[in-house]
């Protein structure tokens, strides 16, 4: 996150207990990886804290090198895979189901090539005034491409997805990353994964609701086998 060590810790914990909140709020097993996705941003903003920390400590180096690895494996590596794959999961639409496993397959070789440059290029973390800035020496001729199919991958699935409210998420994940996009260009990984993690919050309120209108239901479908019951 942004600003401070303290907002990053503090806004990685509060993130972090709506995400263990809201995974008590999963009735199908094909929500769980949805449900899961404001914990790990919690875990990431943490992350990020104590990268704060310990970036003007030189005798904490290997720290820094598994704290921004692991950052940047949860920014890079896992968000490209992990959102198309949680709201295919919950899809029950077979036209909007095919068009997830497109996007899903994007985002598994994004996340693969990811996973290369992490292993084979240099990372160093940098201090900049309110913001921290990842520094890599990645291919700078695949950085715009890899950075457009990172969107293609990470919002769309949101619009495309048939579960009530996703598209809300997905509006405010698109303006967010406009947002970051124009006014903080330099620090666009560590500023719109904080947009982001704040934004998480609403998969809460989705399957909430969702939780909500299953046990309606449940108990409209309790009332029509009692009454055919009671005829019989």
């Amino acid at each position: 996150m942004c600003f401070s060590a303290g907002a990053s810790f503090t806004g990685g914990v509060i993130i972090s207990a709506i995400g263990i909140a809201t995974i008590k709020e999963v009735h199908k097993p094909s929500q769980l990886v949805f449900a899961c996705i404001p914990l790990f941003f919690g875990l990431q903003q943490m992350i990020e804290g104590t990268l704060w920390l310990i970036i003007p400590l030189p005798d904490y180096i290997t720290l820094q090198k598994i704290s921004t690895y692991f950052f940047l494996i949860m920014a890079n590596f896992l968000w490209p895979t992990i959102i198309p794959l949680a709201v295919l999961l919950m899809e029950k639409n077979k036209k909007r189901k095919i068009i997830l496993q497109v996007l899903l397959g994007l985002g598994v070789s994004l996340s693969i090539y990811y996973a290369y440059c992490l292993l084979f290029f240099n990372v160093s973390p940098q201090i900049m005034g309110y913001h921290i800035q990842y520094n890599t020496t990645f291919p700078k001729s695949l950085s715009m491409p890899a950075f457009i199919i990172y969107l293609f991958v990470t919002i769309p699935p949101l619009f495309i997805s048939s579960i009530k409210r996703t598209h809300l998420l997905g509006i405010l994940m698109f303006f967010s990353c406009l947002i970051t996009a124009i006014f903080f260009t330099q620090y666009l990984t560590s500023v719109w994964c904080f947009f982001a993690a704040l934004i998480s919050a609403v998969i809460f309120w989705i399957l909430n609701d969702s939780k909500k209108e299953f046990h309606l239901n449940r108990l409209a479908l309790l009332k029509i086998q009692t009454d055919l019951l009671n005829k019989k």
